[in-house]
C-alpha cells in the first residue's frame, strides 16, 4: 500500500496594496510550489522518505515590506458586486439570527459604509474577546464561549454578507507592539469589505473593539499587520491555519509537528 507523509506551509507573497515580500527563503531542500483557489502560495514538503525516529526541521525566512495605508469614504456610491456574498463554513450569514441581527443594524443607515461601520462598531461593542485557540465561526460569536479574533472577524464578514456586502477573510501575523501587545496574539485574523467608490477596504475589529482605537482600524491598514492566506478555509490548510500535515495510512506510526512558531522584528 503506498504511503503519503506530506507537509503544506503557506507563504507569505505579495498582497498589493498591503505588502510586498522583497525576500524569502526555505531552508528544505525539496519542495514544490503552488497556488490554491484563493491565489494563496503554498509550499509542499514530501516527506515520505524521513527513517522512523528522525525529524526535519523547516525554516522560512522573510523580508516584508508593509504599507500603512488609509481610505476616503466620502463617496460611498454605486453598485455592489455579487461575489463574496455567500454563506460558506463559519461564516453562516444565513443563519436567521445573523439576518436578523443585520437587517436590524442596517436600519437608519444611508450607504454600504454606513452599514459595514455598524457592523464593525456593533462586533466591538458586544463581543467579548477571549483567547480560546479554536475556531468557532460566526454563530458561535454569538453565544456566551467568548471570542478571538476568528470569531470577531467570521462575524464582521457574516453581518456583511448577510446585508449584500463583499467580505473576505484575512490570516496572517501580527507585530506584537504597544499598545496592542495585550490585544491579540501573533496569529492573527482580519478581514476586507468591498465599498462602493472605494474598493476592497480592510477592518480588523479585534484591534478595534477599544474606542479609543476604534477609528484606526476601519478602512485603514496599520503596518504590523502581514497576510499569510486569503479565504477562510483554503483547501490546501484542510481546516487548518497557516500549515497543514497529511500521513497515509495512519495507523502504523506515530507523527507529530514538534514546534510552530513566529519570530517577528522591524527592519531599521
Amino acid at each position: 500500500m503506498p504511503s503519503k507523509h506530506n507537509l503544506w506551509v503557506a507563504l507569505i507573497d505579495d498582497q498589493p496594496p498591503y505588502q510586498e515580500v522583497l525576500e524569502r527563503s526555505i531552508s528544505a531542500d525539496k519542495y514544490e510550489i503552488f497556488s490554491d483557489e484563493y491565489g494563496n502560495q503554498m509550499a509542499e514538503f514530501d516527506l515520505v522518505g524521513l527513517p522512523p525516529g528522525e525529524s526535519l526541521e523547516v525554516e522560512i525566512d522573510y523580508q516584508v515590506k508593509v504599507n500603512r495605508l488609509a481610505y476616503d469614504l466620502s463617496h460611498c456610491e454605486g453598485d455592489l458586486p455579487p461575489f463574496f456574498t455567500q454563506p460558506e463554513y463559519h461564516i453562516e450569514s444565513n443563519n436567521p439570527q445573523i439576518l436578523a441581527l443585520s437587517e436590524d443594524l442596517s436600519r437608519g443607515t444611508k450607504t454600504a459604509c454606513d452599514r459595514a461601520r455598524a457592523f464593525y462598531d456593533y462586533v466591538g461593542d458586544h463581543l467579548v474577546y477571549t483567547y480560546n485557540g479554536r475556531n468557532w465561526g460566526a454563530q458561535a460569536a454569538l453565544g456566551e464561549m467568548g471570542a478571538d479574533c476568528s470569531e470577531y472577524t467570521s462575524l464582521t464578514i457574516a453581518l456583511n454578507r448577510a446585508a449584500g456586502i463583499p467580505a473576505r477573510y484575512l490570516e496572517g501575523v501580527l507585530y506584537l507592539d504597544e499598545p496592542i501587545n495585550e490585544m491579540a496574539k501573533t496569529e492573527h485574523a482580519w478581514l476586507e469589505v468591498y465599498l462602493p467608490g472605494v474598493g476592497w477596504t480592510p477592518v480588523d475589529p479585534t484591534l478595534g473593539r477599544a474606542l479609543l482605537f476604534r477609528n484606526d482600524y476601519f478602512a485603514a491598514y496599520t503596518p504590523d499587520h502581514i497576510i499569510v492566506t486569503r479565504g477562510r478555509n483554503p483547501s490546501a490548510l484542510r481546516g487548518g491555519s497557516y500549515f497543514s500535515h497529511i500521513y497515509w495510512p495512519g495507523n502504523s506510526a506515530v507523527i507529530k509537528i514538534e514546534d510552530f512558531h513566529w519570530s517577528l522584528s522591524p527592519i531599521q
